[in-house]
């Protein structure tokens, strides 16, 4: 499955992600690379997150964070996505699909 995304591979951009922004474009995910964890501060909206090994195959999904309250975090990953919640389920991402990330 193809994924746009937004990219976030500074210190500053991982640290900002999608603090203080009210949405996000369907479809399309921030995409922090290298990551690990999440954090909900400064969010305005709720978001699905899903790790991803060095090969991009999801490790793990985590729906419907809570803005200012949510934190995430798995082992292992090399990076996450993150999107408006309810955006993975419309997509039908699953643990262990393979992605394609499109730089946009």
């Amino acid at each position: 499955m193809k994924i746009n995304c937004e990219f976030a591979d500074t210190f500053f951009k991982r640290a900002l992600g999608l603090s203080f922004r009210k949405s996000l474009q369907p479809k399309t995910a921030l995409w922090i690379i290298p990551c690990n964890s999440v954090h909900m501060c400064f969010m305005r909206f709720s978001i699905d997150v899903v790790y991803l090994d060095e090969e991009y195959r999801i490790k793990k999904i985590v729906t419907n964070l809570k803005p200012w309250i949510g934190l995430s975090f798995c082992l292992g990953a090399e990076s996450v996505l993150e999107f408006t919640a309810g955006e993975t389920t419309k997509l039908n991402l699953k643990v262990g699909q393979k992605l394609e990330l499109i730089r946009c």
